[in-house]
């Protein structure tokens, strides 16, 4: 069995897959909800997510993702890879350091971003650019599923490349 078809099982079989009336996180209305936040708490499924993610990591100094869904993917992705990792905060920190990245990094370190499910990709497009603001240099951002609606779009505007292990399509029809 390939990989993808292997995710596609261990996604399905823990239920990751909903279907039913959901309101995204881009507030968008959809018939169905990938929810990898399920799937990750089962080390099975984190660690195939992570090993799909890790062949895509080349030369970049270090993995980052942002809370909550993408920290458990950057810490697998960083145990598999040897590389270290980066916590991005949705929102600026107002006590303790203040800062909204956790982590070390240096100003030109190359990042590989990474995300659990892309639908307009804003989550995406917020963590480039404050990677970017703080001198990051982000070229790529791997996610679980793309719901192929306009994300990929979005991040290449910013000139991101885009990588999915699964296409939505693939995983409803798979």
């Amino acid at each position: 069995m390939d990989q993808k078809t292997e995710l596609i099982r261990l996604l399905k079989g823990c239920g990751a897959l909903k279907f039913g009336k959901f309101v995204l996180t881009s507030g968008k209305e959809s018939n169905y909800y990938v929810d990898i936040k399920l799937a990750v708490t089962k080390p099975e499924i984190l660690s195939k997510i992570a090993e799909m993610m890790a062949v895509h990591v080349e030369n970049e100094k270090l993995i980052a993702g942002m809370e909550l869904g993408a920290v458990p993917l950057a810490t697998a992705v960083s145990l598999k890879t040897n590389k270290p990792f980066l916590i991005i905060r949705k929102g600026e920190r107002t006590h303790g350091t203040m800062k909204q990245i956790e982590g070390e990094f240096k100003p030109g370190d190359e990042v590989v971003l990474v995300e659990d499910v892309c639908t307009t990709a804003g989550s995406v497009l917020k963590s480039i650019d404050i990677l970017r603001n703080s001198g990051c240099v982000v070229n790529k951002a791997i996610v679980v599923v793309d719901r192929e609606e306009g994300g990929g779009e979005a991040v290449a505007a910013k000139n991101v490349k885009l990588l999915s292990l699964l296409k939505a399509r693939e995983l409803k029809e798979g």
